[in-house]
């Protein structure tokens, strides 16, 4: 019979208070591999964000000594009708961009999901203006829908119709401005969507066309039910990326980007969020102020994101 005095067995596993110190130990040279992201992210991420919030409680120009300001730049921001309108024309150009976008990227989709030939290219050419340089196709979009000399304006012409100030009239630069991201997000989204249209089983069209449902039945009753998750993906992803919009406004407005007080144009038309936190930022040098804008816009996102995720999953559930 053992007794108390007895030598525990020498497999016995070791106390777990142990174990982890013993674990990171072991596996260092995986954690020292993957550190780099972590790194950079921490330096580059989290350190600029809770920096970005503690500034928003300051004033400062970026050169002299920050002075404490409380919720003082917070209140601001609440009254500052200039930024409730930079929201409004945020939001307008966001929905004048994302439903046409919305609706042409499934059509695309369901189109390129049908072809036969040429697959490859046609995926090729729609991706391809996402990847090109925005403030390229900024300058060229300027010229088309320039007044004197634009395309647009000769083909209303030449269907009868009058010269559009497309960059001079508060909904001419709206138009403009959705129909850049528009023009730049279509092929990305519909190439989501065709992935996700690869994903529906063939035998439900199959089984749909036995039972005698047409293409616009199908669409509705096969094709968009099971689309929807990547529809709600497309949905919150345009949402964050079209209220963020800065470089479409800024550099399609650029004659008068460099006048503060006419920055986005007649009537500050085109100022969107963020380019009113650049101008608040670096054309008036009111750090403190533009970090508090900064959150603000934070915010706004966030609050857009939920509602257009809780609209999508209510449609779903019913």
């Amino acid at each position: 019979m053992a007794t108390a005095l007895e030598k525990p067995p020498a497999n016995l596993a070791p106390p777990a208070a142990s174990r982890p110190t013993k674990g990171i130990r072991k596996y260092w040279r995986l954690y020292a591999a993957i550190s780099p992201f972590y790194l950079l992210f921490l330096a580059f991420g989290l350190i600029p964000v809770g920096f970005s919030l503690y500034l928003s409680f300051h004033r400062w120009d970026g050169l002299g000594s920050m002075e404490w300001a409380g919720l003082s730049q917070y209140r601001y921001l609440i009254s500052d009708s200039d930024f409730w309108h930079s929201i409004g024309n945020t939001i307008i150009i966001w929905a004048l961009a994302t439903f046409p976008m919305i609706f042409l990227a499934m059509v695309t989709a369901v189109m390129l999901n049908s072809a036969v030939r040429f697959k490859n290219f046609y995926r090729f050419a729609y991706f391809l203006p996402n990847v090109t340089s925005v403030v390229a196709i900024a300058i060229i979009f300027g010229s088309v829908f320039s007044t004197n000399f634009g395309l647009v304006n000769a083909l209303l012409n030449a269907v009868g119709f009058h010269d559009i100030a497309w960059l001079n009239t508060p909904w001419g630069i709206k138009v403009a401005i959705a129909s850049l991201m528009t023009w730049q997000w279509t092929g990305y989204n519909a190439i989501i969507f065709l992935a996700g249209l690869q994903t529906i089983p063939g035998e439900l069209y199959e089984a749909a066309r036995m039972d005698g449902a047409g293409p616009v039945q199908t669409f509705f009753r096969i094709t968009l039910p099971l689309l929807r998750p990547t529809l709600l993906f497309v949905l919150v992803v345009s949402t964050v990326t079209g209220l963020q919009s800065f470089s479409e406004p800024q550099v399609l407005l650029q004659t008068t980007a460099n006048d503060s007080t006419y920055a986005g144009g007649p009537g500050h038309s085109g100022q969107t969020m963020v380019l009113y936190f650049f101008q608040q930022t670096f054309d008036n040098n009111d750090f403190g102020y533009g970090a508090a804008v900064a959150w603000g816009i934070f915010v706004v996102v966030i609050l857009f994101s939920i509602i257009n995720w809780r609209l999508v999953q209510r449609r779903g559930e019913d």
